[in-house]
């Protein structure tokens, strides 16, 4: 019988190893909430990482820009300004959602002049898309901003002589719009920010505007004391 009694607490006992109590239940518990954010992190992770490098592929313009204007129009725009009087070279860029035309012009183009073939080139751009269907927007898509460049020297832009005028149009403006960049709305603003850059990147140049003397103070005559001495 005693044998028999060892026997069933060994089995007993053996059998209580093999459970979970409570506070190993909340352990487990515990662990399994810290681990399902970290997992959901490294599959972030892991898939930002896969994806680097790769072109995402949009379209901002989605609805708007209808009609396009296409290389044949482009073709026609080109040759049409091209034929401006005045007009030595053209060049028709189309990026984006802007149309931008270069006219490099003769040498000796005044900012008058310079207006009027920006302007000029505008007609004939509208002559060849239309300004309202192509250039103007609407409550539902947006269409061609504009700009015209006319200049007149390919190098030496710091020259008295440079004329550069843009016109621009944006798709929300009304009428274009012609401004001379070439020379600065508040010249003397203008004439005091190159004067505070010089400064800045030529200082050996002023460093003598302190240092100057005043000559003939030996004239000045030194004080005396009361006897005149």
């Amino acid at each position: 019988m005693s044998q028999n009694t060892k026997e069933n607490k060994k089995v007993k006992k053996s059998g209580k190893k093999g459970k979970l109590d409570l506070a190993s239940w909340i352990i487990i518990a515990g662990l399994i909430i810290i681990a399902i954010p970290c997992i959901a992190f490294a599959y972030i992770l892991l898939s930002a990482q896969s994806a680097t490098g790769s072109v995402i592929t949009g379209d901002r313009f989605t609805g708007d820009l209808d009609p396009a204007i296409t290389e044949e129009q482009k073709t026609s725009i080109a040759s049409a300004v091209q034929a401006i009087e005045g007009v030595e070279s053209s060049e028709v860029v189309l990026k984006s959602a802007t149309l931008r035309i270069y006219l490099d012009t003769l040498d000796e183009m005044t900012p008058e002049v310079a207006e009027e073939i920006a302007n000029e080139a505008y007609t004939k751009l509208t002559g060849v898309c239309d300004e309202g269907t192509y250039f103007t927007q609407t409550a539902s898509k947006k269409m061609y901003d504009v700009e015209i460049h006319v200049y007149n020297l390919e190098e030496n832009r710091d020259s008295d002589e440079f004329v550069y005028v843009i016109v621009n149009k944006s798709s929300s403006m009304e009428a274009p719009i012609a401004r001379l960049v070439s020379e600065p709305l508040d010249p003397e603003l203008a004439a005091q920010l190159l004067d505070k850059l010089d400064r800045k990147l030529h200082p050996e140049k002023y460093e003598t505007e302190g240092d100057e003397i005043t000559v003939g103070e030996s004239d000045i005559e030194e004080p005396t004391d009361e006897t005149g001495e």
